[in-house]
This record gives C-alpha cells, sequence and structure tokens, in this order.
C-alpha cells in the first residue's frame, strides 16, 4: 500500500499529521529537493507540497511530472493560494483530454 506526504513549511503542514499524513517539514531548497527524492524513492504514492515549496524546488519537481507515481500535488500554504497548484492542475488536464476545462476550447 502507498503511503502518502505533506511537505511544506511547519506552520502549513502540521495539522495533516492529524489525518495519519506523514508530515515532512522543511526549510529551504536543498532540503525539499533531497527530501522529494527520499519520498520518491520511498513507497510514497502521492506527495503533497505547498505551493512555496513547490517554488522553491524548482526542476526537481518536473523529474516527476511525466512519472505515474508519485503523484506531485500542490497545496496552498499559510500564505495562502498563489494559484500555481490550480494552474498546474489544469494544464495536466488540457494535455490528458486536448482541451480546456474551463472554457471548452480545443487545444
Amino acid at each position: 500500500m502507498y503511503k502518502i506526504a505533506v511537505v511544506g513549511d511547519y506552520d502549513s503542514i502540521y495539522g495533516f499529521a492529524t489525518l495519519g499524513l506523514s508530515i515532512c517539514p522543511v526549510r529551504d531548497r536543498e532540503e525539499i529537493r533531497d527530501r522529494l527524492r527520499t519520498l520518491a524513492e520511498e513507497e510514497y504514492g502521492i506527495i503533497y507540497i505547498t505551493e512555496a515549496a513547490a517554488a522553491a524546488a524548482g526542476d526537481e519537481l518536473e523529474k516527476y511530472r511525466e512519472k505515474t507515481l508519485p503523484a506531485i500535488i500542490q497545496i496552498p500554504g499559510v500564505s495562502g493560494n498563489t494559484g500555481a497548484g490550480v494552474a498546474n492542475v489544469k494544464k495536466t488536464v488540457e494535455q490528458a483530454v486536448g482541451s480546456d476545462i474551463l472554457f471548452g476550447g480545443v487545444s
């Protein structure tokens, strides 16, 4: 069975521990990148990552974009929603179905 982890600053992710998810507080870019690699190598099927941590991870996330597992999903942190997570999901769906799901246009 796959596990689920949440990566980001402690204040944004500590509540997920009550749901039984593995929390992975990180402070800087290198720690974020190292943690993502470690979680991907272990049996984590879903990794939630705060939008701020995803922005700091940079090209490390690109390594997993085309892979089935782990699914890496951006979530807002305590600093608020930047819209990056929604934009990323929209882009992925457009690639999968060949159409803009919000406006019905064909890509």
